[in-house]
């Protein structure tokens, strides 16, 4: 595999990372590639993997928060979380349509896509966002904590966003490519 960051092989992988590929396989089932890729540095995948744990324990349903991921895949160009997030999506009720929708920010509910539009925002300006967006997204039902925990899906699928970016991550999904839209164009 030619990748710019190498994707380590659980086979031959030791130590504190190969005790973290076993905690993921023995939890998944399977060791995606991008943790084989986190895998180079142990601090950075147990950071991942707490964040990813950190997220799950907050407000949001895993639905919401799969939809968080997709809208924030599609805003920073990653297709491997896209394709991560659109079959992980699928597993948590997402349709096909609903998954479309939340990559362009959209939801059939009017709160869902406030928060969806409002990670947006938050993705493409790196946080810098305006009073009227923070109130909006307020008027449409989330609280200052809700605000931060779109903030903490943002860093989070952001991470995993640009480690896929650098290192060219091989994508072991269904693939699915940002811009490229099944129902809505």
């Amino acid at each position: 595999m030619n990748t710019r960051i190498e994707t380590l092989n659980p086979e031959t992988t030791t130590g504190e990372a190969k005790e973290l590929f076993d905690a993921v396989n023995n939890k998944l089932g399977f060791i995606p590639n991008l943790i084989k890729v986190f895998g180079n540095s142990p601090a950075t995948l147990k950071s991942y993997l707490s964040l990813g744990e950190l997220t799950s324990s907050g407000n949001f349903s895993n639905k919401f928060r799969e939809q968080l991921a997709l809208a924030i895949a599609e805003e920073n160009a990653c297709n491997y979380c896209l394709s991560a997030h659109t079959a992980i999506g699928k597993m948590n009720g997402l349709s096909e349509e609903q998954t479309e929708q939340s990559r362009l920010g959209f939801s059939g509910d009017a709160k869902q896509q406030a928060g969806l539009k409002f990670a947006k925002e938050v993705t493409r300006n790196r946080g810098q966002v305006t009073s009227e967006s923070i109130k909006a997204v307020k008027e449409a039902g989330y609280n200052d904590g809700d605000i931060l925990e779109i903030i903490l899906n943002v860093v989070s699928n952001s991470l995993t966003n640009y480690v896929n970016h650098i290192a060219e991550t091989e994508i072991d999904f269904p693939e699915v490519k940002s811009g490229q839209f099944a129902i809505l164009n």
